[in-house]
């Protein structure tokens, strides 16, 4: 014969799930709502997230040619990055006042001007010269941290980084960077600099 204990335990028990049950799909859609972009989706039912992650790896247009008379400094800049191509490429005086041995403006697109980045280089005759120009450059940079830590190749520190936010600006962003006698500097839209300088092979 059941015992009629039993049943009204186990009737508890059900309505303690279903209890259960209601309030997480309750927590679930008030969260939706609550958290900016967490039910967030574009048209085609993707997240923003991965669809910047999917993003060209390679570039839609052509590099431009280098100079006939490039130096080997100029040569060594990529014909592209990501999915940026080269699209220019100048000497330059932005910091002339450091006594380059030589400098360059080298301009990235990926066929929108409204993001292209623009890369300054500069060659000094030694790595203490270097590191001179790029603590200055560095040290007037007055936007957000947005990452730093030190250049290694093969293993070996050469030099340092930092990227900042465009104080006047949080959409853009400047990378700078020393490599040994070098000193490299990345200016435009933020995202684009943050996946740039990290893929720069220079």
């Amino acid at each position: 014969m059941p015992n009629p204990n039993n049943n009204s335990t186990s009737s508890r028990r059900r309505l303690v799930v279903v209890v259960i049950a209601a309030v997480v799909v309750l927590l679930a859609l008030a969260s939706a709502f609550i958290w900016p972009g967490w039910a967030m989706k574009n048209q085609n039912g993707s997240s923003q997230t991965s669809q910047t992650q999917s993003a060209p790896a390679t570039p839609t247009i052509k590099a431009s040619a280098l100079p006939t008379d490039a130096t080997d400094l100029l040569k060594a800049a990529p014909d592209s990055v990501t999915n940026y191509a080269r699209t220019g490429a100048e000497a330059a005086q932005d910091w002339a006042s450091a006594n380059p041995v030589e400098e360059y403006k080298v301009t990235y697109s990926t066929g929108d001007t409204t993001q292209d980045l623009t890369v300054l280089v500069g060659q000094w005759s030694d790595s203490n010269a270097a590191k001179a120009q790029y603590d200055a450059v560095a040290g007037a940079l007055t936007g957000d941290t947005l990452a730093q830590g030190n250049v290694k190749v093969s293993g070996a520190n050469t030099g340092t980084y930092l990227v900042k936010a465009d104080a006047s600006d949080k959409k853009q962003a400047v990378a700078v960077w020393q490599n040994d006698t070098a000193v490299f500097q990345v200016t435009g839209p933020k995202d684009a600099v943050l996946s740039f300088y990290q893929q720069f092979p220079l």
